[in-house]
């Protein structure tokens, strides 16, 4: 019988090895990577964006007249005025972008990306098999890129197979940075089983290895290991609930979950792994019980105060605020999408949006360092964008656009990378036809606005003739 070893060449072919029990009676063949991996992309053209107003999110201020250059899916160069194209460029797509602003890809960092369009109702769209999520995530990946966020982090759903999908370009979408499954306990946000439901029923998405958003455990052991097991499965960072929320059934929305014990042994999983951990927390009990025992991060924070506000300042604790979800739950277009009693919460607290503005200005008074998230699930996903004009009643445009750009690359450890145009940045630009910074919220309206999206120094999508989409049909 003959054994076949297989690996990778450094030049990206499969090397396949075949030995009959000696050496002499070997062969080598190599497979050619396209042919293994036949949705990959030819190398990125080289761009030079001519007479580019180039918006910069860490100053607040857009550069006139600049010459952007790309190549290799990295920013090559920026120079003023209008630089020419010499001889080594000769391949090279000048744009003119007069008029235009390029600005940096954003980053929405609160996103579900297996919770897909194609749902009426949040039970539905929870409970749907996990190889329907699986087959609709493309769409889902690729309308996230379309209105211009070239980065996302996913706080509970996304898989590592997801993110190498997406990474090797097997469809649009955007960079990944993903906690796997979210960490719950019985009858905490995470847990989607009704109060008169088996204690032994399934939930979550099932056993480990298949789909869900959340997973429970219960006591510091069954954490610890819950932790690890995401880690195992790739996850860049560890989300918890620590305190209740609109979707789940049973937990009450000013309460507080998990005990510190628990709490702090999952964050020394993380710490261990060199990862962080982020906490699904609205009050202030719950936001102060997860940083006391040890989070970098806090999701919604939507009824914190003063002191709470100050607390996290000080701390150097992120905020991620997420307040379209709210105001797209309690308006009449998505009435029938929450179950009953989730839409009595949400009512009652809401108030939870208006005290979710409120919190917004708290945080920016204290020096509380914010990031842009949406938290949107199924169809409302489609509101994503809607997040810049809500923050843009109570914050200015810069503080909202530097949210989805300097602010979340830190917070994902890519300060050096993503969030601005500058040489050796990676190359996730937009054209946009206005000024951001004068008005945030043009951003709300992605098709009129978003000309042109750029990811790694490719255009995906393209609403504007002077440049053209140059990802084509793989296969």
């Amino acid at each position: 019988m003959t054994l076949l070893r297989s690996s990778y060449t450094s030049q990206g072919s499969l090397t396949h090895v075949s030995s009959s029990g000696n050496d002499e009676g070997g062969f080598i063949t190599k497979i050619p990577e396209k042919i293994v991996k036949p949705w990959r992309l030819p190398r990125q053209n080289i761009y030079i964006f001519q007479n580019a107003n180039v918006v910069d999110p860490a100053e607040g201020k857009v550069h006139a007249n600049l010459t952007v250059k790309i190549a290799d899916g990295i920013i090559e160069s920026i120079t003023n005025g209008t630089a020419l194209n010499e001889g080594h460029d000769n391949d090279a797509i000048v744009v003119d972008l007069t008029g235009k602003f390029l600005c940096p890809g954003l980053i929405d960092c609160h996103v579900h990306l297996s919770s897909v369009p194609g749902s009426p109702d949040l039970a539905s769209s929870l409970n749907a098999d996990p190889a329907t999520s699986f087959l609709r995530q493309p769409f889902a990946c690729a309308a996230t890129l379309r209105r211009g966020f070239t980065t996302v982090r996913d706080c509970g759903g996304a898989t590592l197979a997801l993110k190498e999908a997406l990474d090797d370009d097997v469809f649009p979408g955007p960079r990944l940075f993903f906690a796997a499954r979210a960490l719950s306990q019985t009858g905490g946000h995470g847990d989607r089983r009704g109060a008169h439901e088996s204690a032994t029923g399934t939930c979550c998405g099932g056993d480990e290895g298949k789909a869900g958003l959340s997973v429970i455990c219960d006591g510091v052991s069954a954490c610890v290991r819950a932790a690890r097991e995401q880690l195992r499965q790739g996850a860049d960072f560890i989300k918890i609930m620590v305190g209740g929320g609109v979707a789940s059934p049973t937990d009450r929305l000013m309460g507080t979950q998990f005990t510190g014990e628990e709490v702090r042994a999952i964050c020394e999983v993380a710490r261990g792994a060199g990862v962080g951990v982020t906490a699904h927390a609205y009050t202030p009990a719950a936001v102060r019980h997860a940083v006391d025992n040890g989070v970098s991060g806090v999701e919604h924070g939507n009824l914190i105060d003063e002191d709470t506000a100050e607390y996290l300042a000080r701390k150097g604790v992120w905020l991620t605020p997420t307040l379209v979800t709210y105001e797209a739950l309690g308006g009449q277009k998505y009435k029938g999408y929450l179950p009953e009693v989730s839409r009595r919460k949400n009512e009652r607290y809401v108030k939870v949006l208006a005290q979710g503005l409120r919190s917004l200005q708290l945080a920016a008074s204290a020096g509380v360092v914010m990031c842009f998230g949406t938290d949107l699930l199924g169809p409302l996903t489609a509101e994503q964008s809607r997040e810049f004009s809500i923050r843009s009643r109570v914050l200015s445009s810069h503080d909202v656009l530097r949210s989805a750009t300097i602010n979340a690359a830190a917070m994902l450890r890519q300060e050096g990378f993503l969030g601005q145009i500058k040489p050796g940045f990676a190359a996730d630009l937009l054209v946009l036809a206005k000024d951001p910074l004068i008005d945030v919220s043009v951003l709300d309206d992605p098709e009129k606005v978003v000309l042109a999206v750029v990811k790694n120094g490719r255009v995906y999508f393209s609403r504007w003739e002077e440049l053209r989409e140059d990802v084509r049909e793989r296969g």
